[in-house]
């Protein structure tokens, strides 16, 4: 009986991990993400009576963020769960996909999947997810960077960690952890862009790893890698929060959301655009372009029904029966409707790692919206 009843708690849990989160917060109160308060000149935001009135209005974006902020820390908690050395990354990524769209309710632009699976691999830091017919293995020595994304209402969660399996790439996955919990901490309202960047270079280079070569090298920011804020339906919206000090005196405001991230390297410190892309995204401002083809035009028409300017991913047209899709996507590329997004990638030989949250600051204080218990 004991084994029956071990059988079932199993069963129970799995089958939470698969309930939408809507039906475990019935009432539509999803949790808080953590809270920090604005530090000096900005903590009077806390107890302000005017700021609490202002949060009062833009409370339904906070709720629809807060529920994204629940499916993704569910998702990832199942992906922990299952992620092995040996399996396709392809099937790791149509698994988060699949258990992404079950808990949020996906459905048409209202709410689903924020962009594709990035499972990026040493060398290269983001932009990379298996194309249709790529059957690659992780390795026992990877290190993967998952970065996926959930979205309700356009209201978008960007968060991302790094997984190893050789604890030799431990003081590398440090590094990159406390920078990126650096830059969360140093964010805020009026402060100047460069100066986050600053304080994370600091921390990350402050760390070295010893590669399995028996070589020492500095952990290194990677200085063309930055976060940046968010806007409704659109993951890049014009701010870059960078990870190395570059003199930009940009400020952040009131009310926007960031995604923080940060990319810690053994290699040069600088990525470039290597091998096939995956990752596309319509542009928010294409406007009206005459296209040649009938191919392009269909195309064209089922990437702003089905994602509109949210990023996809070869494999997803595929999925979608738009099989023979590549010439026409070239098309679009050329004319400057869509914008390729290919693999970012440091020099060979090197490792690269990734941690990712977003936040909003909200008037009276931040919210870290995607902390969890992992990370």
């Amino acid at each position: 009986g004991q084994n029956q009843n071990k059988k079932q708690s199993k069963q129970n849990k799995q089958q939470d991990s698969l309930t939408p989160v809507s039906a475990l917060f019935p009432t539509g109160d999803y949790p808080e993400g953590e809270i920090m308060l604005y530090k000096e000149d900005n903590l009077w935001r806390s107890t302000s009576a005017e700021k609490k009135e202002l949060e009062k209005l833009t409370i339904s974006d906070i709720i629809n963020v807060r529920q994204a902020a629940e499916v993704h820390k569910r998702v990832r908690k199942d992906a922990m769960s299952f992620i092995k050395p040996g399996m396709k990354l392809v099937d790791i990524c149509r698994r988060i996909e699949e258990t992404n769209k079950k808990l949020v309710e996906a459905s048409g632009l209202d709410r689903g999947i924020a962009f594709p699976t990035g499972c990026s691999i040493n060398r290269c830091a983001a932009h990379y997810t298996p194309n249709t017919g790529d059957d690659t293995v992780l390795g026992v020595d990877d290190v993967v960077k998952f970065d996926f994304g959930t979205h309700v209402h356009g209201r978008i969660i960007d968060c991302a960690w790094t997984m190893t399996f050789n604890p030799v790439y431990d003081p590398l996955v440090e590094a990159v952890k406390e920078a990126t919990n650096t830059g969360i901490r140093e964010a805020g309202i009026d402060v100047r862009l460069t100066d986050i960047g600053e304080k994370i270079q600091e921390v990350m280079e402050s760390y070295e790893v010893t590669l399995p070569d028996g070589k020492t090298y500095p952990v290194r920011s990677i200085k063309n890698l930055n976060g940046h804020s968010i806007d409704p339906y659109v993951i890049h919206a014009g701010k870059s929060v960078p990870i190395v000090k570059n003199g930009d005196t940009t400020r952040m405001e009131e009310g926007e959301f960031y995604a923080i991230e940060t990319f810690g390297s053994t290699g040069k410190g600088y990525v470039v655009e290597e091998m096939e892309c995956s990752h596309y995204m319509k542009r928010k401002d294409s406007g009206f372009v005459q296209l040649r083809t009938a191919s392009a035009k269909q195309l064209l028409t089922h990437i702003s029904k089905t994602y509109d300017t949210l990023a996809f991913c070869r494999r997803w047209l595929d999925d979608d029966g738009q099989t023979k899709h590549l010439a026409a996507l070239r098309q679009l590329v050329q004319a400057g409707i869509v914008t390729a997004h290919p693999p970012l990638c440091d020099i060979k030989g090197s490792y690269t790692a990734q941690f990712e949250h977003t936040l909003v600051l909200r008037p009276t204080c931040k919210e870290v919206l995607s902390r969890g218990d992992d990370f």
